[in-house]
């Protein structure tokens, strides 16, 4: 009799999520560059060692280690920050697996610490940001910076509605198709709510008179993502940071690109 070898069923489902996971990451966030110029121009001004808040794959973190800062990745989730590590450049980064309203790091050590790509509204509002603002003052040394990306406006829609939503994100990985579509922007009082239609697609099997391979949708791999933002203005964060003890300069902007709104960065000093 032959036997098979492997992992049980159960672990290949949770390593296929895992990958999975990695993959809307990417696709959905890992090819956005417009705040890059930023974060570059910010690292090259900062006379020490860098701190990078919602680290997720290393967009940033990788950028900047590359450049030849010395880089703290902080981040939350496992999957992603295993990821990071895989990555080429990954040498020159220290990735940190923790919560950004809870992480200890030694005092007065960051000359800059970032969060790029709205990460500060991922906070649980102003009780976990209070949390956040008052770690990272702690963190960054006299006359440190802290700087934030802020949401800028965005225009609902719906596709239900009929509208029609931005192109879909879309990558092609081992022979399996992986599509994010954007299909709901919702503003609300107090968030910002995104969703996506995601799709594992494989080719279907030909059958016979099929001139061409179409490809049909895994079972179990469509699913809706949703992410809410909480709404934060401004003048907002800023009165939060200067709670916190931190000092206002002039924000930057982050233009807008065709896939993607653009963003203010709050920037308080420590």
């Amino acid at each position: 009799m032959e036997l098979s070898v492997g992992p049980p069923a159960s672990a290949r489902e949770a390593s296929a999520r895992e990958c999975a996971e990695v993959v809307w990451h990417d696709l959905e966030c890992g090819s956005y560059r417009a705040d890059l110029p930023l974060w570059q121009e910010l690292a090259g001004r900062a006379t020490g060692p860098i701190l990078e808040i919602g680290a997720g794959t290393g967009r940033v973190a990788l950028e900047l280690a590359r450049a030849g800062h010395l880089v703290t990745a902080l981040e939350r989730e496992r999957v992603l920050l295993d990821a990071l590590r895989t990555r080429p450049g990954a040498e020159r980064v220290r990735a940190l697996l923790a919560d950004a309203r809870d992480f200890r790091l030694p005092p007065r050590r960051f000359a800059l610490c970032v969060v790029p790509m709205q990460a500060i509204q991922l906070l649980g509002g102003a009780s976990g940001r209070a949390l956040f603002l008052r770690r990272a003052g702690a963190a960054l040394r006299s006359g440190g910076l802290l700087a934030c990306a802020v949401l800028a406006r965005l225009e609902p829609f719906a596709c239900a509605a009929g509208e029609e939503g931005p192109v879909a994100e879309t990558a092609l990985i081992d022979g399996l198709l992986y599509t994010s579509q954007p299909t709901r922007v919702a503003v609300r009082r107090t968030e910002v709510v995104i969703e996506r239609e995601r799709r594992i697609l494989e080719p279907a099997r030909r059958g016979a008179g099929e001139e061409r391979r179409a490809r049909r949708c895994l079972e179990g791999q469509c699913e809706r993502s949703v992410v809410k933002l909480q709404r934060l203005g401004v003048r907002q964060l800023q009165r939060e940071g200067r709670a916190a003890g931190l000092s206002v300069e002039p924000v930057r902007e982050v233009r807008a690109t065709d896939d993607h709104t653009g963003s203010t960065v709050v920037m308080l000093r420590a």
